[in-house]
């Protein structure tokens, strides 16, 4: 397969995790890695598209505008969530990994297609009946933040002349080496039980930051304190958004962790809404490692919301 120019991928979430997988498995995917991407949402479920594109309920019209979009050229970068079982081939993500309890009342939503728009309220409500509170169980090792290499689109200073060149080898052959005790602080790996209703792992691609300082995913154990009431408003919520978190909720910004589930009956995870066996898992983040075509009014609003941001914060520490 040769380098190309740009890859089109036309679907939603499943599609989108299928091919970012098979680009990312081989051998060769520092190359296809630099490859923009145009992501045109013909799926049921297109996540991405809220970050690449304005919100359209015309559905032809967001198939139009996307692919005008790809044409005009402009793009930004994403994470990607490296997600790896102890013996399988690693799986890549885009937005996010779920389990537990919202989960797994989304996936019987279509099982009550006949009650029309309370098919959603009606899964969550009835998956309290079986058993509540519905507690999860797992462990966690976690590093923390990393912080966020230079972007590679800043313009490098030019390079010396050819002579100057010639010289600083010769002074670097010829000088007597310096040895340098360098200490380098190892960040310990941080580690926790807990039981909740359900466990996150999420990039930052529903709302990035390109002016950050940091690159994290966010880690999120939600409380299993939460009512059947309350439990069936907030998961018909997250079907709309599944960002959203009670207030109580344990969030953390990690770059890695490792995750550890019950050997019994661990259920099933959702990644990127499709739905994988639970085992152990290392999840690792790759920091803007995709290029996508976007809409550049998305784009500049992006970089005029992260400019604020920085803005905002400065005047907190002053």
């Amino acid at each position: 397969m040769e380098p190309a120019d740009l890859i089109i991928i036309a679907g939603g979430n499943g599609t989108l995790q299928e091919v970012i997988t098979g680009l990312l498995r081989r051998t060769d995917e520092d190359v296809f890695s630099k490859i923009p991407i145009g992501f045109i949402p013909l799926g049921t479920t297109n996540t991405l598209s809220h970050t690449l594109f304005p919100p359209c309920d015309n559905k032809v019209k967001l198939i139009s505008d996307s692919t005008l979009d790809i044409l005009r050229g402009e793009t930004i970068t994403l994470d990607v969530m490296q997600i790896k079982g102890e013996t399988e081939q690693p799986v890549f993500s885009l937005t996010d990994l779920r389990w537990g309890s919202y989960r797994d009342a989304a996936t019987k939503i279509s099982k009550y297609w006949y009650l029309g728009p309370l098919k959603t309220k009606a899964a969550h409500l009835f998956s309290t009946l079986k058993e509540w509170p519905q507690v999860h169980h797992g462990s966690l090792t976690y590093l923390g933040p990393t912080v966020r290499p230079l972007d590679e689109t800043i313009d490098k200073p030019p390079r010396p002349p050819l002579h100057t060149r010639i010289l600083q080898r010769l002074y670097q052959y010829w000088a007597p080496v310096k040895k340098e005790n360098v200490e380098v602080d190892v960040e310990p790996w941080q580690e926790m039980t807990f039981s909740g209703l359900e466990f996150s792992i999420t990039t930052k691609n529903s709302h990035p930051d390109l002016m950050r300082t940091e690159d994290s995913l966010t880690i999120c154990i939600e409380p299993n304190t939460i009512s059947k009431l309350d439990f069936t408003s907030l998961g018909s919520a997250k079907v709309k958004d599944p960002s959203v978190f009670p207030q109580d909720a344990i969030c953390l910004q990690a770059s890695q962790c490792r995750f550890q589930v019950p050997e019994e009956n661990p259920g099933f995870f959702s990644i990127d809404s499709e739905e994988y066996e639970a085992m152990p898992v290392d999840v690792l983040l790759l920091p803007r490692k995709l290029h996508f075509f976007c809409n550049s009014t998305i784009k500049q609003e992006l970089l005029q919301g992260s400019l604020q941001g920085k803005a905002n914060s400065e005047k907190k520490v002053l």
